[in-house]
């Protein structure tokens, strides 16, 4: 405790170490306890709960929040009705990609199709994205652990590529809410319109779903085994209810997380210099990259700071199942485990970090596309 109270001058108190040690909870017991694993909402509902209780900040409207927050942020209305559209039309879908797979290299759709759910996104929503990304993994001729490996770089590729406007993922439209209105300072960050984090991260970020989608061309294998995966309630109504369930679950239980773990990132992380932050940021694989963006940025800030805490925070957010709603919405609908995400998603979510750490900080490259 002595190191972090002389970093940061802050004296580290009984509840700090209870929220630090429930972070640590969240980290390791989905990976080594497979109850835990196998009911990761139920867990994350109870480690949200306990994080709110030891801050002390259960109030009706902490619970009204959570209670409406997945149906607010539209998450659960958005894999409801695309659950029951995708029902209906998944014969014809299946066709339509069976015939590709017979037409094209299987490289070729694994590219095209990481590039566009990435791009697309922020548009659509990270939402639909990832619940068509389900479908083709699905329909694509692979194996388990292929399926899984596509699943995973295409999320970072959606995780990265919805930021570019408001509509694609909460993170962003919390970014631009906090950022519109005039400046606090000369030259200070002000007056985010929607095409804001376009302008200042668009450049890298799509460079960087481009390199998810070439990275997927090639390391995902046909191996001749072909694997279906999800529930045996496939297709059924009683499958999309359940599926919009755990969502929701899901999206309150990381509220409920977040809203107790304020204290800690309000009193740790908003001194952080930028380059530190970057790298502080991998917590959101554990925490909703949504509920970071909220606590942290701020027009205080230099645009520098900002744009490197959202670089930290849109990464690290693929690494682990909690880090981002596409994660969440397709290993929940792909039933892939804790452990089978992080086996790809935590060194490649190491990997993207660095690449964009030497660009952005070593480098100094961040180009805007000055809109």
């Amino acid at each position: 405790g002595a190191l972090m109270v002389s970093i940061l001058g802050e004296v580290v108190t009984s509840t700090d170490w209870a929220l630090f040690f429930i972070a640590f909870l969240v980290l390791i017991l989905p990976f080594k306890v497979k109850i835990v694993e196998h009911n990761l909402e139920v867990f994350l509902f109870i480690m949200g709960a306990a994080a709110v209780t030891v801050t002390n900040k259960w109030t009706m409207e902490v619970i009204m929040t959570a209670a409406e927050e997945p149906i607010m942020k539209g998450i659960v209305p958005a894999v409801l009705v695309a659950g029951f559209i995708f029902l209906y039309g998944q014969k014809a879908f299946q066709r339509f990609m069976d015939g590709l797979v017979k037409k094209m290299n299987l490289g070729v759709i694994i590219f095209v199709s990481t590039l566009v759910l990435g791009l697309i996104c922020s548009v659509i929503t990270a939402i639909i994205s990832s619940l068509f990304l389900c479908e083709i993994a699905n329909t694509l001729p692979l194996d388990r652990k292929n399926k899984i490996n596509y699943v995973i770089i295409a999320c970072f590729a959606i995780g990265l590529g919805a930021v570019l406007t408001p509509l694609g993922e909460p993170l962003s439209t919390i970014a631009i809410s906090k950022l519109s209105g005039p400046a606090l300072y000369d030259g200070g960050p002000c007056c985010a319109g929607f095409l804001y984090l376009f302008d200042q991260l668009g450049i890298l970020i799509v460079l960087g779903v481009i390199l998810c989608s070439v990275f997927a061309m090639f390391y995902v294998k046909q191996t001749g085994k072909v694997e279906k995966m999800g529930s045996n309630e496939e297709g059924s109504i009683r499958e999309v209810i359940i599926r919009t369930l755990k969502v929701y679950a899901f999206v309150a239980a990381l509220f409920l997380l977040g809203a107790g773990m304020e204290v800690i990132i309000f009193k740790y992380l908003t001194k952080i210099p930028d380059y530190v932050l970057f790298w502080v940021n991998m917590i959101s694989a554990i925490l909703d990259n949504a509920t970071l963006t909220a606590a942290e940025i701020s027009k205080a800030m230099t645009q520098k700071q900002i744009n490197a805490a959202l670089y930290g925070l849109l990464i690290s957010g693929g690494m682990l199942i909690p880090g981002n709603i596409p994660n969440i919405i397709s290993a929940g609908k792909l039933g892939i485990t804790s452990s089978e995400w992080a086996k790809l998603g935590v060194p490649l979510g190491l990997v993207l970090n660095a690449l964009y750490f030497v660009v952005v900080f070593v480098l100094g490259i961040n180009p805007t596309l000055g809109l």
